[in-house]
């Protein structure tokens, strides 16, 4: 086994010896043309590859809506608020089993790490397809949250060690924008299993999980084999880049940001991490933005089903055209964030989308125009995951720190999935789900503060930096004269 600590990074003295601190460029035998295309292969072979098992994710951890309109309600008796608490149980192991995935994943290897969790979680799908009660299938939802917990902060950790403060940004949408089209498909795809309804004596809605569960256990072992390590590591990925050019990667990364190197795990630099108050603010923005998106994610088609009007299967393809327009809304803005080199206005104009959808979509006489509503909550709301991620990613350094934070936004996005499973009740269907409209609200106007809090706080730290009277994130590393935040 390649696993052996030892061998777990590559020797970067030569590479700190080297360092620049000039943001984007490194002087060495790599050109720019070859530059475009070895990131063109970290972007077809990591970014994709990612991105598509975070689909199969999202998938299978949402598609309890999809199943539940297709009959497991009435099957199982998931009466009064049972169907609120399979949602939410997920979240419980799935928040407790985060935090030392990102220490995990550095350990292990991302390639074993990775695909071994998404195996499982995948046998824990088929699992699920045979749940006789309530009581097994609150059991299966915990047990979800255990595997699925550690492949989300993993994949963004992994990711952010790749790319430079500037190209991250649009990195995230693409991850994200794939977890999109899963949701945009999963619809369509429920509904086309559902019709399996009666073969082998099976309903409809285990189909769902059965079928959803063996494509998952068929992309782990993809995976396996193709899946890549951070950039400074010595273990190998099968047909990838060679050492010259990951030696470039860490150069330019380097560069950047000037915290490559990994200095050895102890608990006391992990923890460390969250003495910065700004840590904890990335944390509250993922919960506002994540109640938002896991509320649309768990309800929209019970919302289209019970108070739009909708038939089962119109309900299920009709969550399709939104989360299609949120990728290509998630896409473009991605690409204006780190055109601009913006973060923070970038969050607040998606929460402002959210904010204009969200009463039309509660309140407007016409059915019609209230499905044109949820366009505009579920693209602004899903913007912001990766849109909340660069903005954490591009103002932090040190890579326990880095490691640290992106487990904690990943735990405050799981109790924004607790919220998320509790703000839309059942009883208050008659209503219009209004409560859970009101909270929703509150989520984008407290997220639009907390970011106007943070980008004042990036403003004056700026100026002191500029006029020599501090240095900026050097708790974690040595000191990096061009280091700003990025409002």
């Amino acid at each position: 086994m390649d696993h052996d600590h030892e061998k777990a990074e590559l020797d970067v003295g030569e590479v700190e010896r080297q360092k620049t601190y000039q943001s984007d460029v490194v002087d060495d035998d790599v050109d720019e043309q070859e530059g475009k295309r070895i990131i063109w292969r970290i972007d077809r072979r990591l970014v994709v590859l990612v991105g598509v098992l975070y689909c199969i994710s999202l998938m299978d951890r949402t598609n309890l809506s999809a199943a539940a309109v297709a009959g497991m309600d009435e099957e199982l008796e998931l009466t009064g608020d049972r169907y609120s608490v399979v949602t939410l149980l997920f979240f419980v192991t799935y928040m407790i089993f985060q935090p030392p995935s990102t220490v995990i994943i550095r350990k292990v290897g991302p390639r074993i790490f990775l695909s071994t969790i998404t195996l499982s979680w995948g046998a824990v799908m088929i699992g699920f397809g045979f749940s006789p009660s309530y009581q097994v299938l609150l059991a299966l939802r915990l047990l979800l949250g255990v595997f699925e917990a550690g492949y989300f902060p993993g994949c963004v950790y992994l990711l952010s060690t790749w790319f430079t403060r500037y190209e991250i940004g649009r990195r995230y949408s693409v991850f994200y924008l794939l977890g999109s089209a899963a949701s945009a498909c999963s619809g369509i795809l429920a509904f086309g299993l559902m019709q399996m309804d009666g073969l082998a004596g099976i309903s409809g809605w285990r189909w769902i999980f059965i079928m959803e569960g063996v494509i998952t256990c068929l992309l782990a072992s993809l995976g396996y084999w193709l899946l890549v390590d951070f950039p400074d590591s010595k273990r190998k990925s099968w047909r990838f880049l060679n050492d010259r050019e990951r030696a470039w990667v860490v150069r330019r990364v380097d560069a950047d940001r000037g915290d490559v190197v990994v200095p050895k795990f102890h608990l006391g630099s992990f923890l460390k991490g969250g003495m910065d108050w700004r840590v904890w603010a990335y944390g509250l923005i993922a919960f506002c933005t994540n109640t938002l998106t896991y509320s649309l994610a768990y309800f929209l088609p019970l919302i289209l089903y019970t108070n739009l009007g909708f038939s089962r299967g119109a309900s299920l393809c009709l969550i399709a055209p939104p989360y299609a327009f949120a990728g290509i809304y998630l896409y473009l803005i991605g690409w204006a964030g780190d055109h601009f080199r913006l973060r923070g206005p970038i969050i607040v104009l998606n929460m402002v989308v959210a904010l204009i959808g969200l009463p039309i979509l509660g309140w407007h006489p016409s059915n019609g125009v209230r499905y044109f509503g949820a366009f505009l909550v579920t693209a602004g709301a899903n913007a912001n995951v990766p849109g909340s991620l660069a903005y954490q990613a591009n103002n932090i350094r040190g890579q326990w720190k880095r490691a640290f934070t992106s487990a904690s936004w990943v735990g405050f996005a799981s109790l924004g999935g607790i919220a998320g499973s509790l703000v839309f009740r059942s009883q208050d269907a008659a209503t219009g789900y209004r409560p859970g409209l009101y909270a929703c609200i509150a989520c984008c106007l407290f997220a639009i503060l907390l970011v106007g809090v943070v980008d004042l706080s990036f403003y004056i730290d700026n100026k002191k930096a500029d006029r020599g009277e501090k240095q900026l994130e050097t708790s974690h590393e040595e000191y990096q004269p061009n280091f700003r935040y990025t409002y």
